[in-house]
């Protein structure tokens, strides 16, 4: 099993990329939300909250990539991984929750109108944030794919939902310049929805680790694994966690005169081999079973 100082490694780094994130998504959003509520750009606001949202995300994500970087203990054999998992579900939990606030207050806009000066400073301040965001973005994505971490994955996603609100907020602000300041609650009801969709594809991904589904389709690993020398055949392949630590279990047949050092070598060498194809797989249980005389000639049959 991947362990030890290397998982310690792999969460201080996690946690020193989501402290980067948390100090830029707060300039990013103070800004926003200052420049908004002087100008009383609804759509900029509601943009505004999401990014300091994004800093509540970071600092869950540091709270979850603390605990799952503890070692596996008596109560956790398998480590405390999922605590990473749960981190993002949080995260998209608090995705819908902004989205509900910003639905209920463009709605609220369409019954109470107003009419928000903008400048060209207003565009300056969209651009200028949508740009850092977009770098953040790429960056925090970048380092999620490297490190295979769950909630960097989920809170760049997070980040990227800030790009397009930031652009639909452009597209607010050249409307109201143009003497159309309905478009600028209808703008916020189109980002409350792109919200949703995001925390929805978070929580998606988040529930196939937190329900054990299957990770990696069993022909596969079964493929792979009838190419090694004096494997006969292979059977109750199951695979579940999440990325960065899938675990699997599966049965060998193997023949029945194999010695034990022999088959805990070839069990090596089956888990060293999956390790090697699939960066995710973190931890290989192989059960081998002695393959039977009948099975046997039924395997020649099928090959004359």
């Amino acid at each position: 099993m991947i362990g030890g100082p290397y998982l310690l490694q792999k969460f201080k780094k996690i946690q020193r990329i989501l402290v980067y994130v948390l100090i830029i998504n707060i300039v990013i959003s103070l800004a926003k939300i200052a420049y908004g509520t002087l100008t009383g750009a609804l759509s900029m606001v509601a943009d505004g909250y999401h990014s300091l949202f994004d800093g509540v995300s970071n600092i869950i994500g540091l709270v979850g990539s603390l605990i799952a970087s503890r070692p596996a203990d008596r109560d956790h054999p398998y480590g405390h991984q999922k605590y990473e998992t749960i981190a993002s579900f949080f995260i998209a939990l608090l995705l819908i929750f902004v989205g509900v606030e910003i639905f209920k207050n463009a709605f609220n806009s369409f019954l109470i109108p107003n009419k928000p000066e903008v400048t060209i400073v207003s565009f300056l301040v969209v651009i200028g944030t949508m740009g850092v965001a977009y770098f953040t973005m790429k960056y925090e994505h970048r380092q999620g794919l490297y490190l295979r971490s769950q909630v960097l994955i989920a809170d760049s996603m997070h980040l990227k939902s800030d790009i397009y609100i930031s652009f639909s907020v452009i597209v607010s602000l050249v409307a109201m310049k143009l003497g159309l300041p309905i478009i600028d609650p209808i703008v916020a009801l189109i980002i409350s929805f792109i919200i949703f969709k995001t925390g929805y594809k978070i929580i998606k991904e988040t529930s196939r680790s937190l329900l054990d589904m299957s990770r990696i389709e069993e022909n596969e690993i079964c493929d792979l694994v009838m190419k090694i020398d004096k494997v006969k055949g292979c059977h109750k392949i199951r695979t579940r966690g999440s990325m960065g630590d899938i675990k699997v279990d599966m049965h060998l047949l193997v023949q029945s005169d194999m010695s034990l050092e022999d088959a805990h070598i070839l069990s090596h060498r089956v888990s060293k081999k999956l390790r090697e194809e699939y960066r995710d797989i973190s931890d290989v249980v192989v059960h081998l079973e002695p393959i039977l005389q009948q099975h046997q000639e039924s395997n020649s049959k099928k090959t004359s």
